[in-house]
């Protein structure tokens, strides 16, 4: 039985740390022992409770925590040293969100002996392709020659990889491995086969078809804020006359309420949705799931979509481009969203059969590729590997 400690350092239940937990589980379904060490306890919304009562997890201090970044309290690097001395993991791995800490890590582990993985999801754009000047090609040239101190670094994909191998960083220490979902659980509703079937009284399902009528639906599920570019899809869907179909934004952030002041006809504004049966539901009653973001890592949202059976339509930005591309989607660039959406909004209401057909082939694609299964089989392989020679030199 491996031992592993994973350092998460964002808030529960946005993106990265869902990611987290979810594979934690899985690890720990096969037998492994996982340690969580995080920026904070993760509990359920609303609860006392930790969502990992059941892990030795370690609470670090901090100054500034954010979707971005986190500033580690002074201290928090000696609690992070004497937590994994007592915890004495086989490995640690890393989950990297912009803290100081980072930095850090390679030497830490050195000294303790312990092989240490990374995991480098900060989201990007197409531009990636050029080594030019921007927000998100600095953050990079500022990773890579920590990140080549690692024992291996994970990407979710091959751009990522290319792109970090031209800053210096040494291809045998990269791994491309994508996130996953689970496919049992995240799944097609047999009403997108047959619209006719009456959900129970009181599941979930019902609960949300009752609020989302008998429309069609075109869902946006994730936060909203600048970068992910939801006012776009809002002014193609304002321009567009979308009869019979119906908008749905699920989620919350820092444009919420602006956006939800000026695009209000035709669209519900359904919030923050912690529950994950509801979750669930949503997606099997969406036909048509819309990420119109300027830049991205890896979407969850956009596999869970996938898996779901929705036609998926989807920017370029991260790795999305590359999952959607051969037919499991459309894919739009980042330049020009709302025009793109005017051609493409109409053609998907008026073809429901290509619709099911973009669906059909989004799952295809996540079963092939972007399975939690899968990706816990490449994570066990890279683990077995670093556990299985001495520490690669600095």
């Amino acid at each position: 039985m491996t031992h592993i400690a994973w350092l998460g350092k964002k808030t529960p239940f946005c993106g990265n740390v869902t990611y987290g937990l979810s594979t934690t589980e899985a690890l720990r379904a096969r037998g492994h022992q996982t340690s969580f060490i995080h920026f904070d306890n993760p509990k359920a919304p609303g609860s006392s409770t930790s969502l990992l009562a059941n892990d030795p997890d370690v609470s670090l201090p901090y100054l500034v925590k954010s979707q971005v970044y986190t500033i580690p309290s002074p201290g928090a690097q000696r609690e992070l040293r004497e937590s994994l001395e007592r915890l004495q993991p086989d490995l640690v791995h890393a989950s990297l969100t912009l803290s100081p800490l980072d930095f850090r890590l390679p030497e830490l582990c050195q000294q303790l002996g312990v092989p240490l993985v990374a995991t480098f999801h900060p989201p990007f754009d197409a531009s990636l392709r050029n080594l030019t000047a921007g927000t998100q090609q600095l953050t990079y040239q500022l990773y890579a020659p920590a990140l080549s101190r690692y024992d291996r670094v994970i990407v979710f994909s091959d751009l990522q990889a290319e792109f970090l191998a031209r800053l210096g960083v040494r291809e045998d220490r990269l791994a491309v491995i994508p996130n996953g979902v689970d496919t049992n659980q995240w799944k097609p509703s047999e009403l997108k086969t047959d619209p006719g079937i009456t959900p129970a009284i009181g599941s979930p399902m019902h609960q949300v078809r009752s609020r989302l009528g008998q429309q069609r639906v075109f869902l946006y599920m994730g936060r909203v804020a600048t970068e992910k570019n939801v006012e776009a899809l809002l002014q193609a869907w304002r321009l567009v006359r979308m009869e019979g179909c119906r908008l749905v934004i699920v989620g919350e952030g820092p444009l919420r309420s602006t956006l939800q002041n000026s695009y209000d006809e035709d669209v519900l504004w359904w919030g923050y949705e912690a529950d994950l049966a509801t979750r669930i539901a949503l997606l099997q009653c969406a036909e048509v799931f819309v990420l119109p973001s300027l830049v991205e890592g890896l979407s969850l949202a956009l596999l869970e979509a996938m898996a779901s059976g929705c036609a998926c339509v989807a920017t370029d930005a991260g790795a999305d481009g590359e999952v959607l591309a051969g037919g499991a989607g459309i894919v739009m660039s980042t330049l020009g969203v709302t025009s793109q959406l005017r051609t493409l909004l109409p053609v998907l209401r008026e073809q429901p059969v290509l619709t099911r057909e973009l669906g059909r082939q989004a799952r295809e694609r996540v079963l092939e590729k972007y399975t939690i299964s899968r990706n816990i089989d490449s994570l066990e392989r890279l683990y077995g590997d670093l556990m299985s020679r001495a520490p690669l030199a600095a």
